[in-house]
């Protein structure tokens, strides 16, 4: 089996280049480097049938021979990425997506798009079932992403059902673990550099607004069962524990050893009050998945990483 993986050298391209890998696929890693890091992959590098292409899936995507699976995971995904790089965000859920569909459809490939929770944008419905259509202010600051998302998945949709396409759509909830990166501006990201530098946590609002954090390889997991999957709607994949963010820094502050102070800052324009995924459809057509990594293993899996990657710079 041949597959390609846009913006697969990215925190979660990376990973799922590794699955893929070690069952035996031959990978094509396509990536621009605007967010992701060639750290993140360069362990593949010895493998015979992994390869690294350097590109922009927003100008022109192209694959000699044949093609079995395409990711499409390519796109900015956390705030201060797609806040400083907001046409680049919109063009590569438009076109990128459009350029990664038309290879699909060339090569008569399975077609997965990594979509997001930020499509239900400040939910009014909690917890967010794939039925929900969401609460998205499109000409917010974040609009952005989340838009640029919903774009995609409606795209994707519109090949599948005029095209005749094999599609899989993914709403991907809070993942964490190890190739995040440090300056990321996600939460974890924040208070794992924070906290290892005897640094304040910054808290946005008052710490009461909701997450779930999956580990990255129970998400994996996820993606490898929906990609087996005849399901061809959007499926939530993430961790329905809910927790506040001053519970999550607790956590972070516990599995660092660091007892550090909060430093409250204003909440950030549209960010979501809550955020919980409802897994009951994922548990129904996914073989029952549903994650299986504790936070407490999750966040020390995660420690030790930034503590290697903190050490190095």
């Amino acid at each position: 089996m041949r597959a390609v993986v846009t913006g697969g050298a990215g925190f979660l391209g990376s990973h799922l280049c590794d699955r893929l890998v070690a069952e035996g696929w031959q990978v094509i890693c396509m990536d621009n480097l605007s967010t992701g890091d060639i750290a993140n992959i360069e362990h593949l590098f010895g493998h015979e049938g992994f390869r690294f292409v350097k590109i922009d899936v927003t100008e022109y995507v192209h694959v000699p021979g044949p093609v079995d699976r395409i990711f499409h995971f390519a796109s900015p995904a956390s705030p201060i990425d797609y806040l400083e790089m907001p046409s680049p965000t919109l063009k590569v859920g438009s076109l990128g997506t459009h350029k990664a569909l038309g290879l699909a459809r060339a090569k008569d490939a399975r077609f997965v798009m990594a979509s997001t929770s930020e499509v239900y944008g400040d939910p009014l419905l909690h917890p967010q079932p794939e039925s929900y259509w969401g609460n998205v202010n499109p000409i917010g600051p974040r609009g952005v992403y989340d838009e640029a998302k919903r774009f995609a998945e409606a795209l994707v949709m519109a090949y599948h059902r005029y095209h005749h396409l094999d599609t899989r759509i993914v709403r991907i909830f809070n993942t964490y673990g190890p190739r995040m990166r440090l300056n990321d501006g996600r939460v974890l990201p924040a208070f794992m550099s924070q906290a290892l530098a005897g640094q304040p946590l910054t808290v946005f609002g008052d710490g009461s607004q909701t997450r779930s954090f999956c580990y990255v390889d129970d998400l994996v997991e996820g993606i490898t069962r929906l990609l087996h999957s005849n399901e061809k709607l959007p499926v939530n994949i993430g961790n329905p524990r809910e927790m506040t963010i001053l519970q999550f820094g607790e956590a972070v502050q516990k599995s660092t050893g660091s007892k550090v102070p909060i430093d409250f800052r204003p909440l950030p324009v549209d960010d979501p009050k809550v955020r919980r995924p409802d897994i009951g459809k994922a548990q129904r057509v996914l073989g029952g998945w549903a994650p299986v990594v504790p936070l407490e293993e999750g966040l020390a899996r995660t420690t030790a990483y930034f503590r290697k990657k903190l050490a190095m710079t």
